[in-house]
């Protein structure tokens, strides 16, 4: 996250009301501008085709069957996210850039392969309702899906990130047109133009990858090889993903609150589009989190760790500690406050804009309670990017299994308890995450120059 943090920094250096909302701004495009697209894209192309007079019922199977395909295909890479991102920082730092396109290269074979084994028996057995072609562009969708987060990582190990942005713009613009100028194939059009779309998402991410990094070598597993493999990051990435669709996934399939829509997928109406909405509502959080945690937190950081490395004073050592410490709770502290600003703004607001929107109002109290959840989530997100800056593997895979098994188990008991608990599992998972990463944080923070050196 270098590149964003030495970005925000200079704005924030002109010392201007327009420059620090200049810096906000760009933070909050950067964190949260690829899923707000992506949401919105596929809101959109429902919104679009009603108006065109296609069924809703085709409306539904194809919202379902994009969710489902980002869910499944974000859990599955969870394995491959972390771990390769970290690999290719270190090869990086190591100056061995030659081996990034290669090794990109070889997760992606590995990924194409493994999703493509999971995706087309599924699809092609389990969807025996729908058309041949709509089988074939659902497995299709799923294997791009998955390497598009791979293309995604490694893009933002060069720093890239506005072109990430750029081609998400590009890829779910071009969704848009397509599956609207396909529509006279009902669901097999929607589906076509979601999967070009994400295919020309891919290849343009891939373009910038290959013109940065050329190499001679086009294939390697050179990331698999003993001593490269980070396995806490391979789990760590797999439960965190899960994790956020854990509430989700028990609300599709519980018989209480999910209903069949396309072959064996499920929706739950009560709780799906309150839920997508409540992550509309965490662009500030996400603004603030990126830019406190990668500007105030990071200067302090470095220079701690170059007092160390540098055989600075003790005192100076303590010194530049406590002010990292201090950035780190005024971030944590900072983003509670503007997500709470944002949540009560929500709150004020919902019901005159679910009007306008024309959504049933029944769903407010349910929105209510998933805008806490999801700004919870940003306020866990800021603990576990410190943990990962001290490299604490080990403790972040404890919270993020935490999280996982408690939403699970929390979005069971909500339900059995009746709709007037439902999202309360999701909220209540993330307090107790967020509560024990505070108490660890604490700790380890306390303790962190005796490790530091005992370390070295």
């Amino acid at each position: 996250m270098a590149g964003i943090g030495f970005e925000l920094r200079k704005l924030m250096k002109r010392d201007s009301y327009f420059s620090l909302l200049q810096a906000y701004a760009y933070a909050g495009i950067i964190s949260s501008g690829p899923w707000i697209l992506s949401i919105i894209a596929v809101l959109f192309i429902g919104i679009i085709s009603l108006k065109v007079v296609i069924p809703p019922s085709l409306i539904s199977q194809f919202q379902t069957a994009v969710t489902y395909l980002m869910a499944a295909s974000l859990i599955l890479t969870g394995f491959f996210q972390l771990a390769f991102t970290r690999y290719s920082a270190d090869r990086i730092f190591e100056k061995e850039h030659y081996r990034l396109i290669p090794n990109m290269n070889g997760v992606i074979l590995l990924v194409t392969t493994v999703a493509g084994c999971l995706a087309f028996p599924f699809a092609l057995l389990l969807f025996d309702a729908q058309s041949l072609l709509f089988r074939i562009l659902f497995a299709t969708t799923f294997v791009v899906l998955c390497n598009v987060w791979i293309a995604a990582i490694l893009l933002s190990g060069l720093k890239a990130y506005k072109s990430i942005l750029a081609n998400f713009a590009i890829g779910y613009g071009v969704t848009v047109v397509l599956a609207v100028a396909l529509r006279f194939l009902n669901l097999e059009g929607l589906m076509l133009g979601f999967l070009v779309g994400q295919f020309v998402l891919l290849m343009g991410m891939l373009l910038v990858v290959y013109r940065n990094y050329p190499s001679r070598t086009f294939l390697e597993f050179d990331f698999l090889r003993k001593g490269r493999v980070r396995h806490a990051l391979v789990l760590t990435g797999f439960f965190y993903n899960l994790g956020i669709w854990a509430d989700k996934i028990v609300f599709w399939f519980h018989p209480y609150t999910g209903n069949p829509v396309i072959g064996p997928l499920r929706a739950s109406e009560v709780y799906d589009l309150p839920i997508f909405l409540a992550y509309l509502a965490i662009l500030p959080g996400m603004a603030v989190f990126l830019a406190r945690m990668e500007t105030d937190f990071v200067e302090y950081y470095d220079k701690y760790y170059d007092a160390v490395r540098e055989g600075g004073t003790l005192n100076h050592i303590y010194d530049m500690k406590d002010e990292m410490v201090r950035m780190a709770r005024e971030g944590i502290y900072d983003i509670m406050k503007i997500q709470a600003i944002a949540a009560i703004g929500i709150f004020l607001l919902g019901r005159p804009l679910l009007r306008l929107a024309g959504i049933d109002e029944l769903i407010f109290p349910l929105l209510y309670v998933d805008v806490a959840g999801a700004s919870f989530q940003v306020v866990f997100l800021a603990i576990l990017n410190i943990y990962f800056y001290l490299d604490r593997r080990k403790r972040v895979l404890s919270l993020v299994m935490l999280f996982a098994g408690l939403n699970i188990v929390f979005s069971i008991l909500s339900i059995m308890a009746g709709p007037f608990f439902y999202g309360y599992g999701f909220a209540l998972s993330l307090v107790v995450a967020i509560f024990a990463g505070m108490i660890l944080l604490d700790r380890d923070l306390g303790i962190l120059e005796y490790e530091t050196f005992m370390l070295r």
